[in-house]
């Protein structure tokens, strides 16, 4: 009992139930923007077109995969900061990986 007068996080009246995303709806988006970059890649657009298309296809992805299936989408601002802090370091290594073609 002493332990949960010393963690507030502990008292089952403080919790706060945070709602679920529906998994297999977003599972279902991602599979379709999967097909999606398939047709992309194969539709036959310029190279600068496709490469653009395709890598904002995949930030879409990869923001839905770290929203959800990580649960970044119900934790508080400041871990998002945490998240978000390398992402220009990303955006430099790809561009740096472009130029070089």
């Amino acid at each position: 009992m002493e332990n949960m007068m010393l963690d507030p996080a502990a008292d089952p009246a403080t919790h706060v139930e945070k709602p679920h995303a529906n998994y297999m709806m977003i599972f279902v988006v991602l599979a379709v923007l999967t097909a999606v970059e398939l047709g992309v890649a194969f539709v036959g657009l310029s190279r600068r077109m496709t490469i653009v298309a395709l890598i904002l296809l995949a930030v879409w992805k990869a923001m839905l995969v770290a929203l959800y299936y990580m649960h970044l989408r119900y934790e508080p601002k400041r871990i998002h900061m945490l998240v978000l802090a390398p992402l220009p370091l990303a955006v430099i290594l790809v561009m740096a990986v472009l130029t070089e073609f």
